[in-house]
């Protein structure tokens, strides 16, 4: 029986790290010099992964992987942010990757952020990698074996028969085999869980252990409680800005349950944008 496995991003790359390279980059002569960390004072980061890269063409450079279970709207300003501070820090250019794992319906992903504010611009391009976008055969080829566990998600995967082939895949490969129950936790957004149980032939609730499960879980309660507050804002005041549903989504799970029980006190929309000026002077600069 498989055991417990606590799979996050840096353990994921980690396994295979040039060959992730190889493919987010797309230079084929780049070489792993080390995973190195990435926290910064004032900055909490749980979803990325840093590493120092080699091309003969560029030389040495960090390569910013963002992996996110789906798309948040403050991502633009989150990786202008993070690869400033990792140029600051290691002194090398930043390369940065934004890969979204689980598909949004009818949202716009940007793949740089702009500002401009009394004549001054600023200016951060990334590259966007979709999980859903990637057919499904680049995770059987050799080289690219760290995308296994995501066969479900990504395009023409969704199938029975290919999820059994990349199981065998994985249980072959004493290296990668723990990585079954990061397929398992996929698994489960495109068939039926009784089905993934059968294939897997272990106790579902396995997937507990592993952070992928405990993320979902806490950006479905944070999704609803999101929805709760945004539907009465928007039969009271009308439309919500961009703006302001993107200082929304920068708040935590407990912020918004609080907000939920002023929102009947609020008579405009600038006391819920005066009430949000309070919060944010409390929040860290990037927020997971």
């Amino acid at each position: 029986m498989t055991q417990p496995a606590d799979i996050g991003s840096k353990r994921l790359i980690s396994l295979a790290p040039e060959s992730w390279v190889q493919w987010v980059t797309q230079f084929p002569d780049v070489e792993v010099r080390d995973i190195i960390s990435s926290d910064f004072q004032w900055v909490r980061r749980e979803s990325d992964v840093l590493v120092r890269a080699y091309t003969p063409e560029y030389g040495e450079f960090l390569l910013l992987n963002e992996l996110q279970l789906r798309y948040k709207p403050e991502m633009p300003k989150r990786m202008r942010a993070y690869a400033a501070l990792a140029e600051e820090k290691y002194n090398l250019p930043a390369y940065p990757v934004l890969v979204n794992i689980l598909q949004e319906r009818n949202v716009a992903i940007p793949t740089r952020y702009e500002s401009e504010f009394a004549g001054l611009q600023a200016r951060q391009d990334y590259r966007v990698i979709n999980l859903w976008e990637v057919d499904v055969e680049i995770a059987f080829q050799q080289s690219i074996k760290t995308l296994l566990p995501f066969v479900p998600v990504l395009r023409g995967g969704a199938e029975e028969s290919t999820v059994r082939r990349a199981l065998q895949t994985l249980r072959a490969d004493e290296q990668l085999n723990q990585l079954e129950t990061l397929l398992a936790f996929f698994a489960t957004f495109v068939l039926d869980s009784g089905l993934v149980q059968q294939i897997m032939r272990w106790d579902m609730a396995i997937l507990s252990e592993s952070p992928w499960y405990h993320e979902i879980l806490a950006q479905g309660r944070k999704q609803e409680a999101l929805t709760m507050i945004v539907r009465p804002l928007t039969r009271r005041f009308g439309s919500v800005s961009p703006e302001l549903q993107e200082s929304l989504h920068r708040l935590s799970l407990e912020q918004l349950e609080e907000l939920s029980e002023l929102l009947l006190d609020f008579a405009a929309i600038t006391d819920l944008e005066t009430w949000l000026s309070t919060q944010g002077e409390n929040q860290q600069i990037v927020e997971p």
